[in-house]
């Protein structure tokens, strides 16, 4: 079923565009239409939810909308949802009473400068630090006193590669796997169908040290995929890859998320997070700036691109910083 993404319409003298598969009705002069939490069909639109469930009756605009493929489903539901999560470090707010919602089947782009407090957010929502204050649910698990269950329904995708140079890609996969106590049997045939998924089923039984960085990062995709979690979250997915990389790591996460999942997506380039994401909360001095769908916050703030929203909610000022522990590697002579 197609995506259709509408932006804040309510009547139907408003100009239609139609890119990449996606509609998209521009508003004419005093068209505003906040989005609202239904979804229509597999993937969704906020926008395009609120208009047709706010302007029936007002306009034909909905019987257009249903002609292009959206049908009516339910109200979405929040698969992530946060209470006042906090994380301190002695007297600093990294992460400051933060309440947000990921909706179920979503793409949620998560942003924000250097030092924000985004990796500190997703840290707490994988169970790998522990709130200060507040909790979260996840998939209906509080992050406190369920952590087991919530691991158990979650794939983590670091920025840091975690594979085992030596390995070949079947070992690194299989000792994974057994780590969430799949069988052998069960983990054989669902690791060479991830292989196939990545394209690396060729080069499955050569050790990942000799990898290229994009086929390494495909197999840290994978790695996260193996116990089938209903929830990713993917950290720099494409950080330092090359472009034809970086378009197929693209395409596999709509391809995941075409197939159920949810996806928590961090990312320092303002286009990927424009293409794939259909929510977008940004993060800056550990306090929630904005969380929207990204058209109706272009159109918000009177901007051409996402990056312009992002440097206009948090400023242009270097965010440098330098620590006074230095990591092991680099006394040894690596970069």
């Amino acid at each position: 079923m197609a995506r259709v993404c509408v932006t804040l319409v309510i009547c139907n003298c408003c100009e239609t565009k139609r890119s990449n598969g996606c509609t998209t009705i521009q508003p004419c002069s005093g068209c505003i239409v906040p989005p609202t939490n239904y979804a229509y069909g597999r993937n969704f639109c906020r926008a395009s939810a609120a208009l047709i469930f706010q302007l029936e009756g007002r306009c034909r605009l909905d019987e257009s909308l249903k002609s292009l493929g959206v049908l009516e489903g339910e109200p979405m539901k929040p698969i992530i949802t946060t209470h006042d999560l906090t994380k301190r470090f002695g007297d600093f707010a990294a992460v400051d009473h933060i309440n947000l919602e990921v909706m179920k089947g979503e793409i949620f782009g998560f942003l924000g400068p250097n030092g924000a407090g985004k990796s500190t957010t997703i840290r707490m929502l994988t169970t790998l630090s522990e709130p200060s204050e507040g909790t979260a649910e996840v998939d209906g698990f509080d992050i406190r006193a369920q952590a087991d269950e919530v691991r158990r329904r979650i794939g983590l995708v670091a920025e840091k590669i975690i594979l085992y140079p030596r390995l070949t890609a079947v070992e690194n996969l299989m000792f994974f796997g057994e780590l969430y106590s799949m069988s052998r049997a069960e983990l054989r045939p669902r690791v060479d169908k991830l292989l196939e998924m990545v394209r690396l089923e060729n080069f499955k039984n050569a050790p990942v040290g000799g990898y290229s960085s994009g086929m390494r990062q495909r197999l840290n995709i994978v790695r996260g995929l193996l116990h089938d979690p209903e929830i990713l979250f993917l950290d720099e997915p494409t950080a330092l890859l090359d472009p034809q990389s970086v378009r197929f790591v693209r395409d596999l996460v709509k391809e995941l998320n075409a197939d159920g999942k949810t996806i928590i997506l961090t990312t320092h380039i303002m286009e990927e997070a424009d293409e794939l994401s259909h929510t977008v909360g940004i993060i800056d001095h550990g306090k929630l700036v904005a969380v929207d769908e990204t058209a109706f916050l272009k159109s918000k703030f009177k901007c051409e691109t996402l990056e312009e929203v992002f440097l206009e909610l948090t400023g242009r000022t270097l965010r440098d910083s330098a620590s006074s522990r230095v990591p092991m590697r680099r006394t040894m002579g690596r970069a």
